[in-house]
């Protein structure tokens, strides 16, 4: 391997061979022979030439390959994962995953934590009293087998290559990378062993991409990488302008899930979004023949509460306090409780979800650094969405918070963050389309 001609050849457009780009990441992943400045180089390289399907795939395999991967094989029934993209109030894994486990699918996923203006699965799951995210191997497997669904830390040393190449991204531009991204998502999703994978690709302000058409390339090519490596994948492209969730913050989430699982809030954003997705799950793994079945026996499972009592099930596996599906004033809560008005009547014509992130981060409820702690019980609760109409002095949204110092930045951020006009605007679809 000489790393001189490998970024050479990218750098001129050149397309590599499966074998060297394997030679180059594990060389990297180990610390033989290839330098970060080189591996920075070549990253910048593939940002402004791109990387064809063989390549990705090539690509992803060695990721995969610098470490661990988990063996689903001994679990029963059709194994399924669903990945997010990212965005604010988007709980739609604690509504999904209960409800396709309730339906027979197998759920075994690895999530993340939040950081900057993202909410994480596994911080909101953390805000239950006495939960654990970080199962063993065998207590994981265990748990799936068991109740059907087991939502966990990342164990073990999956995809380490990933972990070293997204460190120097973050510091030399080349985050945005649309190959980049779909190789770094898709070689976790390929390493935790899922057969049917199901990408939730989010657009718009407060979304990792903010244009509809970033979102479509970034679908298809996860699409078509996860296809050329022998997984079912599917993508949909779902709105992220404004928060999808009426409750931003850990707690504040886990509630608006139990909430939604309890059949109290029909129609509302994140049940339409949480219903379309579990309902492609059910498809993907064939437990029904098409999504107007699948939609159905997801509607019937909302309803019975078959969706909420697994919910609490999983609670209590990883040690929870599964009575928090039945009573949510066992969830943390926050001591200050302060509406922020409406300075004026009108229509909301504009909410952008990105500094709504940042004013739930602004009172404790995420994090800009990893190391960084976090307060479960603060949040935000918004009170309206795109089209509604709202008086002056209405609330916008009232804060949650624990600390007095916190409310002035968040409160600010609410406030340029919500548009009002003089006319009503039609807000834009939830979901915007399928890739297949």
């Amino acid at each position: 391997m000489n790393p001189y001609q490998f970024i050479l050849k990218k750098r001129s457009c050149g397309e590599h061979t499966a074998e060297e780009i394997r030679e180059f990441i594990l060389n990297y992943a180990a610390g033989k022979g290839v330098e970060p400045y080189q591996m920075s180089a070549w990253l910048m390289a593939v940002w402004f030439n791109g990387m064809t399907v063989p390549e990705l795939s090539a690509l992803t395999q060695a990721m995969i390959d610098s470490g661990d991967s988990v063996d689903l094989s001994s679990l029963p029934g059709v194994k399924v994962d669903k990945h997010s993209t990212g965005g604010v109030g988007d709980t739609t894994t604690l509504i999904l995953a209960p409800l396709a486990a309730a339906a027979g699918a197998t759920v075994a996923k690895m999530s993340g934590r939040g950081l900057g203006h993202t909410g994480g699965t596994l911080d909101k799951l953390e805000s239950v009293p006495g939960l654990r995210t970080n199962l063993s191997a065998e207590e994981f497997m265990n748990q799936v087998r068991r109740i059907g669904c087991a939502v966990i830390s990342q164990t073990g040393n999956l995809v380490p290559a990933d972990g070293k190449m997204y460190a120097l991204r973050d510091v030399t531009a080349t985050v945005d990378s649309i190959p980049l991204i779909a190789s770094s998502v898709m070689s976790k999703k390929l390493a935790c062993g899922a057969e049917c994978i199901l990408l939730d690709v989010k657009y718009g302000r407060g979304a990792f991409m903010d244009t509809l058409e970033n979102a479509r390339e970034l679908a298809r090519r996860m699409v078509d990488l996860g296809q050329h490596m022998g997984r079912k994948v599917r993508a949909v492209i779902s709105d992220m302008d404004q928060p999808l969730g009426t409750l931003i913050g850990n707690a504040l989430e886990v509630r608006e899930a139990i909430e939604i699982l309890r059949n109290e809030r029909p129609g509302s954003a994140l049940e339409t979004v949480s219903v379309e997705l579990a309902s492609h799950l059910l498809e993907m793994a064939g437990i029904c023949p098409d999504l107007d079945s699948s939609r159905k026996k997801i509607r019937e499972l909302l309803v019975s509460g078959a969706g909420l009592r697994k919910l609490g099930e999983m609670f209590a596996a990883q040690g929870g306090n599964g009575e928090v599906v039945n009573d949510v004033n066992l969830l943390p809560q926050a001591s200050i409780i302060e509406p922020i008005p409406a300075p004026r009547g009108g229509y909301v014509t504009s909410i952008h979800a990105q500094k709504i992130g940042f004013a739930s981060t602004a009172l404790g409820a995420g994090r800009m650094r990893k190391e960084d702690p976090i307060d479960p019980a603060v949040g935000i609760e918004m009170k309206h969405r795109v089209g509604d109409k709202i008086e002056k002095g209405e609330p916008l949204a009232i804060l949650h918070a624990n600390k007095r110092e916190t409310i002035a930045e968040a409160k600010e951020l609410i406030l340029s963050s919500i548009v009002i006009g003089d006319e009503k605007v039609a807000p834009r679809k939830l979901i915007e389309e399928v890739v297949e």
